[in-house]
């Protein structure tokens, strides 16, 4: 403890946030107590403790570069995701005004990921009598669709005609 002063001195003309420089002093001091074997003698001791303090300065500053990079990259997504959800709201708007008979059929297709003859065996029904069900509620949930965002049509007709050709 008689070089904390020096120590204390030397972070705080590096560090600016009162929180950074409590952190960096705490940590150099705990790696000390740690490694208290490795602690010199008299004025080596001070030098020692400043190459820490050194050491303990750049991880700390690597780590709030890091920070900041995912900070940024975080805002990225969440305003990316945020324009997709817009979207996705409205697609589960028209999802919601169908009849549970027809959320549920599709349901089964997107959420569960079954096929033809899997629907038709948890609906009871033929694999004919499932497809024309699903066709039908696919058609109904584009009609909700086109009732919420007008361009809606427009814009799966053309991005099935690009699918075809």
């Amino acid at each position: 403890m008689a070089h904390y002063p020096a120590i204390a001195t030397y972070v705080r003309r590096r560090a600016t946030s009162p929180d950074d420089i409590a952190d960096v002093i705490a940590e150099t001091f705990t790696t000390a107590w740690r490694r208290l074997n490795d602690v010199p003698e008299g004025d080596g001791a001070r030098l020692w403790l400043y190459g820490v303090a050194r050491r303990t300065l750049a991880n700390h500053f690597r780590g709030e570069e890091r920070r900041a990079a995912l900070a940024v990259r975080l805002r990225e997504e969440i305003t990316t995701w945020a324009d997709s959800v817009v979207g996705a709201e409205s697609a589960y708007e028209a999802f919601k005004r169908l009849s549970d008979d027809d959320r549920e059929l599709l349901a089964l297709v997107a959420w569960e990921g079954l096929g033809g003859a899997e629907i038709a065996k948890v609906l009871g029904c033929s694999r004919g009598a499932a497809r024309l069900r699903l066709h039908r509620a696919r058609k109904r949930l584009a009609k909700e669709l086109a009732y919420l965002d007008p361009d809606y049509l427009r814009h799966g007709q053309v991005t099935a005609a690009k699918g075809r050709s």
